[in-house]
């Protein structure tokens, strides 16, 4: 079986030398042998390490201090270094891991047994705050996951690997193929030209303008929130997860493996709670689902996110100004594991999420005034926002419609 890419990855980091400039990430051949693909897609944009001291997978290179932005609309980097502020949070606990994994699902599970009982009682409406636990319950194991996937949420990779494999029976997502599939999207983040690698697909203002009335026809429809989450989150996490991209590369087996650990999962759960148990679930995981998406489209998609194309392709702006800090409340980070904070998750993965909110909230103010935190109401305004405009480096509504003007007669 190929070696994981996310234990390549972290191998590749120990290709950086001691002292504190960080070097261009190894060649693509030879991140490629690692992987056990010589003809993988990866390419690995040079200048760029992926792993820190603490052995994180898929940090990018850290600016060093006294780096200015590259270009219009860049980050400028504080003459006080983040990454000297933000490496101490890379320390992973695992007691504090272990809390949040198994407190949340004595959460999940507790939530599942009361919200059944009341079901059968005849207490529907009763039982719905016992369904929100269970669906936030789904929502924290993904994040969590996610965490393994990057081996950022226990101290040992082994732990991290065996929580991951677990986790993936409830979150729907195979482990290797999802820890894959997302450590190309940190390997790609904000390049136009690897759009491949994104969650939500972005056509360009110029890609609109040269696309048929069906092409826009259908991006439309892709783009519409009332279709993006409901039918996104169902085609995702229900049936495009069953046989993932790169499945074929990374292994057959798991997939197939995971898909049948479901199965399992499922039908103890009939065996426990019959029908009623089934459908408790389905209800959290649908709706789970749509906050997936939610979070996912959020995290890249608001108005001066950042995009570009090599050579201009800066990986350091695409971190912290493509990535957005949403502030939701403190009740929607503990049932999301913080994952809102995700431009310093893609600043420096090796964070653990229970580490995040920490991070940023006690960041010093010369650090803290380049955020721009979003809070609800832009974080919906922003499913209005379309098409990314690379003359104005802004994301955009699609064009008002105009009509032309008639030809007058000769």
């Amino acid at each position: 079986m190929n070696e994981p890419v996310g234990e390549c990855i972290t191998q590749a980091s120990s290709q950086k030398p001691k002292g504190e400039k960080a070097k261009a990430a190894p060649s693509r051949n030879k991140v490629c042998e690692m992987i056990g693909k010589s003809n993988s897609p990866v390419d690995i944009p040079s200048g760029y390490w992926y792993g820190d001291s603490n052995g994180g997978a898929n940090a990018a290179r850290m600016p060093e201090k006294g780096d200015r932005a590259s270009g219009p609309g860049q980050i400028a980097v504080s003459d006080m270094d983040i990454r000297e502020y933000l490496k101490p949070f890379t320390k992973k606990d695992n007691h504090i891991a272990a809390l949040s994994f198994f407190g949340t699902f004595v959460a999940f599970f507790g939530a599942i047994g009361a919200a059944v009982g009341l079901v059968n009682a005849g207490y529907w409406w009763v039982a719905a705050p016992f369904i929100v636990i269970i669906t936030f319950g789904l929502a924290r194991a993904y994040v969590l996951q996610h965490d393994t996937g990057h081996y950022s949420l226990f101290e040992k990779k082994w732990q991290n690997d065996l929580a991951g494999y677990f986790l993936s029976v409830f979150t729907f997502t195979p482990y290797r193929a999802g820890q894959y599939n997302h450590n190309m999207h940190h390997a790609y983040l904000g390049n136009l030209e690897h759009r491949e690698t994104t969650e939500i697909h972005t056509m360009t203002l110029s890609e609109w303008r040269k696309a048929s009335p069906g092409q826009r026809l259908v991006y439309r429809l892709y783009r519409n929130p009332l279709i993006l989450l409901p039918v996104g989150g169902l085609y995702t996490y229900f049936i495009a997860y069953r046989w993932p991209k790169n499945a074929v590369k990374i292994g057959v087996t798991g997939v197939i493996a995971h898909n049948l650990l479901m199965l399992a999962w499922f039908g103890l759960l009939y065996v426990l709670a019959g029908w009623t148990g089934l459908a408790v679930l389905a209800v959290a995981a649908v709706i789970a689902s749509m906050i997936g998406v939610f979070m996912v489209y959020l995290q890249h998609n608001f108005e001066d996110t950042y995009w570009d194309r090599k050579p201009d392709l800066d990986f350091r702006s695409a971190t912290l100004q493509g990535s957005s800090c949403l502030d939701l409340g403190h009740l929607w980070d503990i049932g999301t594991c913080n994952i809102a904070y995700h431009d310093i998750h893609h600043f420096m993965p090796a964070i653990p999420s229970y580490r995040l909110r920490k991070a940023h909230h006690g960041m010093p103010e010369e650090l803290a005034r380049q955020q721009r935190r979003i809070k609800w109401p832009e974080a919906l305004r922003s499913f209005r926002l379309k098409l990314w405009d690379e003359d104005s480096q802004r994301l955009v509504p699609f064009p008002k419609q105009t009509m032309h003007a008639p030809v007058p007669a000769e």
